[in-house]
């Protein structure tokens, strides 16, 4: 279990996230919604340890995370940031292998060696296994990060904003991907979305913030109604129903 509590971030005087008590992990995959500036990604940067909260405290599975050794932490917990850019020349399956370092420390054995073929397999990689990661599409190169996300073997798994950048068809085949590593690998996942459509398709629950704070907290199909997002997003939005699923329409 992902624990905050009372977990408060400030920059000088603006409180980006305000008070937060929450925890995740029971479900496959939960969505964080909100608009730009709402703390989701403040949040994931207090429970990855990449910023240090202000006050309260983050814990995964009762471990405090400000006092966890890293090599510890990343065995339980991976992030992918939406920043996932490196300046190095790596290849596909160069990329993957970072992701088995908390474990191997950089001396692979058989058993890394599986974690990473497995990976490289499960995000049907094999074909671009020698490629230079400024060589492929961009939905391409996002299945060779989360590739090495999954070669990490941890429980839990962040992505923020996985889908920036991505066309409809890419956007679609990540969002499948990750229900898939939630439905047949048992990953408990957390994923920053700007599509409330997609958040609604393929979480499980969905938490909405506003102005740092947790506005809504539910199963995907309670969330998906015009009241509770006219609340999260300032602006009128419809709610159809589609072949029996909601779906949300925006008017600005």
């Amino acid at each position: 279990m992902i624990a905050l509590e009372n977990a408060t971030k400030r920059y000088g005087r603006q409180t980006v996230l305000d008070d937060v008590s929450i925890a995740f992990g029971d479900e496959g995959v939960t969505a964080l919604i909100g608009p730009n500036g709402a703390g989701k990604s403040t949040l994931f940067g207090l429970v990855g340890r990449l910023i240090p909260p202000d006050a309260g405290r983050v814990t995964v599975d009762g471990t405090e995370v400000a006092k966890a050794a890293s090599s510890d932490l990343a065995k339980r917990l991976a992030v992918l940031r939406q920043d996932n850019h490196i300046s190095a020349r790596l290849t596909v399956h160069d990329l993957v292998e970072f992701g088995r370092f908390p474990h191997s420390k950089g001396r692979h054995t058989a058993v890394d060696r599986e974690h990473i073929e497995r990976a490289i397999d499960y995000l049907d990689l094999q074909a671009y296994r020698d490629r230079f990661l400024d060589e492929l599409s961009g939905g391409q190169r996002q299945r060779a990060f989360i590739a090495m996300v999954l070669a990490q073997d941890t429980k839990y798994v962040l992505l923020d904003e996985p889908l920036n950048n991505l066309d409809l068809k890419h956007m679609t085949e990540i969002m499948r991907l990750v229900r898939r590593m939630a439905d047949e690998l048992g990953k408990r996942i957390i994923v920053v979305l700007h599509d409330i459509n997609f958040a609604a398709t393929y979480s499980d629950r969905i938490v909405a913030m506003r102005q740092g704070r947790v506005v809504a907290d539910a199963p995907a199909a309670e969330i998906m109604r015009p009241d509770v997002l006219e609340a999260v997003y300032d602006t009128a939005v419809d709610v159809r129903q589609i072949d029996g699923k909601p779906v949300a329409l925006y008017y600005g």
